[in-house]
C-alpha cells in the first residue's frame, strides 16, 4: 500500500526523473507531467493527495496552475518548487494558498519532508471533512426523526432561521429535542466551521457559571490558579447555546444582556473588555413570559434573546411520529443481538401509539432501548414494555382505576397490577409535576430519594430533569 498519491509537475524531464526516483523510493506512487495542461487533466481524473509543481513553465506558471487545481480539488496541499527563489515570490505564493515553498537546489530529506508534512495537512483536512459530514449525519435537519404536521411547521421555521444571525428561543417540554435542534440550526448556518458551544444554564451554581461563561484571570477567586477563557469567548465566531436559560441568576442576566449589546465581555477579576462575535441559540421548558411577570427573568434580556421563537411540540401532539421514532430507535439498539430485532408485534405497537409520553422523545428512546435488552424473540412484544404504558393517563389523587375486566384474572391477581399501573402512573405524573426534579418528586411523595430511584428503576421511568433538558 503506498503512503499517497502525489503529482509532479516540471518542463525538465530531468528533474521531474530524479524527484518521482526519490518519492517513489519511499513509498508514494508518483504521477508526473511535463507541462501544466497534462497536470490539470491529472488532478480531474486522478485526484492526488499532493501536488508538487515547478513555478517557472511555459505556457502557465505554478501560480496559475496551483489556482486552477484547487478548483478541482480546494483541499489539494501544493508544493511550489523553483530554482528562482525570492522573498517576493515566495510571499506571493504563500497568499496563493500554498503549502509549501522549495527553492531548488535541495535535498532529498528537504523533499522528503515537504511531501510527508503536505500529505499530513491533507490527511487532517479529509479528517475534518469526514467529520463534518458525520455531524451533519448526526445532527442535520434531515435527521431529525418526525413526518407529522406539527414537525412538518417546525423544520420549515428552522431552515429559515438558520440561515439568518438572529438569536432564536428554543421551546419545549424536557426531552423534545432542544439541543439537537440548536445543534442543527448551527451546522446549517454560515457558521457551520466554527464552534458549538453549549452550557448547561441549570447545572451549576452561580458563581462557578459566571466563571464558566465569562472566563477568569488568575487569582480571580480561590483555586483560580491560571487565567481560563469563559465559554462565550470560546464560542466566538461560532454559536453559543444556552440550555434551560430561563434558570440563569438574575444577576448573570444583567451581564449577559450587556454582552449582547456591547458584543464584549470582561473575565471575572479582568479589567480588560474582550470583543466577541457569537450567534446565540437559547433553549427553555419554562413560560419566560410568565418568569417577566414575576420579576425572575430581565425583559430586556427576553427580547433580545427571543427574536425568533421556535416551539417543539410534545411528542404527544406529533401524531404518527411515536411509531416512525420507534422503529429508529429499533435500529439503533436492536443491532449485535445473537436473534435480530425485526419489528413490533401490533399490541406493542399501539401500546407506544396510545401511551402519553411525558417524558417526550427521550423516554420513548429509553423505552425502546431497554425492549431491545429484554426482547428474546425476532420482535418486541408487550411484555417487553415497561408496564405503566399500558395505563390510560389519569389525574393521581381520585384517579379513575385502569378497567381489568376485560382481561378475566382472578380478584388478587388484579388488584395487584392494577397496584402496578397506579404506582407506575403516580411515579411518572409526579416527576413531570416536579420538571423532572427526583428530589422534589421524593418528597413531595413522601419517601426518600434513595426508594425513589429505586422505584423509578422498578418500573422503566426515565428521570428527565433540568440539566438532561433538551
Amino acid at each position: 500500500m503506498t503512503r499517497g498519491r502525489l503529482l509532479i509537475v516540471d518542463d525538465e524531464p530531468d528533474m521531474l526523473e530524479n524527484v518521482s526516483r526519490i518519492l517513489g523510493k519511499a513509498g508514494y506512487e508518483c504521477l508526473t507531467a511535463g507541462e501544466p495542461r497534462k497536470a490539470l487533466a491529472l488532478m480531474e481524473s486522478e485526484r492526488p493527495d499532493v501536488l508538487l509543481t515547478d513555478l517557472k513553465m511555459p505556457g502557465m506558471d505554478g501560480l496559475t496552475l496551483l489556482r486552477r487545481a484547487r478548483e478541482v480539488d480546494s483541499q489539494v496541499p501544493v508544493i511550489i518548487v523553483t530554482g528562482f527563489a525570492t522573498i517576493e515570490s515566495a510571499v506571493e505564493a504563500v497568499k496563493e494558498g500554498a503549502f509549501d515553498y522549495l527553492p531548488k537546489p535541495f535535498s532529498a530529506d528537504q523533499l522528503k519532508l515537504a511531501v510527508d508534512r503536505a500529505l499530513a495537512q491533507r490527511r487532517l483536512a479529509v479528517e475534518n471533512l469526514r467529520l463534518r459530514e458525520q455531524l451533519r449525519g448526526t445532527y442535520g435537519f434531515e435527521n431529525i426523526i418526525g413526518r407529522s404536521p406539527a414537525m412538518a411547521q417546525v423544520f420549515e421555521l428552522v431552515r429559515k432561521a438558520a440561515r439568518s444571525e438572529a438569536n432564536i428561543l428554543i421551546i419545549g417540554e424536557s426531552g423534545t429535542g432542544k439541543e439537537l435542534v440548536a445543534n442543527a440550526i448551527h451546522l446549517s448556518s454560515t457558521r457551520a466551521t466554527e464552534a458549538f458551544v453549549p452550557v448547561d444554564c441549570a447545572s451549576l451554581p452561580e458563581q462557578l457559571l459566571e466563571s464558566e461563561l465569562f472566563g477568569h484571570e488568575k487569582g480571580a477567586f480561590t483555586g483560580a490558579v491560571r487565567t481560563k477563557p469563559g465559554l462565550i469567548e470560546v464560542a466566538h465566531r461560532g454559536t453559543l447555546f444556552l440550555d434551560e436559560i430561563g434558570e440563569l441568576p438574575v444577576g448573570l442576566q444583567v451581564k449577559l444582556l450587556r454582552a449582547l449589546q456591547e458584543r464584549q465581555i470582561r473575565r471575572v477579576g479582568g479589567t480588560r473588555q474582550i470583543d466577541v462575535d457569537v450567534r446565540l441559540v437559547s433553549a427553555t421548558n419554562r413560560d419566560l413570559r410568565d418568569q417577566v411577570v414575576k420579576g425572575q427573568f430581565r425583559e430586556e434580556l427576553y427580547y433580545r434573546i427571543n427574536v425568533i421563537p421556535i416551539s417543539l411540540p410534545p411528542l404527544q401532539e406529533r401524531k404518527g411520529d411515536v411509531t416512525l421514532l420507534a422503529h429508529t430507535f429499533l435500529k439503533k439498539y436492536g443491532q449485535g443481538r445473537e436473534v435480530p430485532l425485526r419489528g413490533f408485534e401490533p399490541e406493542a405497537i399501539q401500546i407506544l401509539e396510545h401511551y402519553a409520553w411525558p417524558g417526550n422523545v427521550r423516554e420513548l428512546q429509553n423505552v425502546i432501548e431497554r425492549a431491545c435488552v429484554l426482547a428474546e424473540g425476532e420482535t418486541i412484544s408487550a411484555r417487553d414494555l415497561p408496564a405503566h404504558l399500558s395505563v390510560p393517563p389519569a389525574a393521581v389523587g381520585g384517579a379513575q382505576i385502569p378497567s381489568l375486566a376485560g382481561k378475566n384474572l382472578p380478584l388478587k391477581e388484579a388488584k395487584a397490577q392494577w397496584m402496578i399501573q397506579l404506582e407506575a402512573t403516580y411515579l411518572t405524573e409526579l416527576l413531570r409535576r416536579h420538571d423532572g426534579n427526583v428530589s422534589q418528586a421524593a418528597k413531595a411523595a413522601g419517601i426518600d430519594r434513595k426508594t425513589f430511584h429505586r422505584l423509578i428503576n422498578k418500573y422503566g421511568i426515565r428521570e428527565a430533569g433540568p440539566a438532561e433538558a433538551g
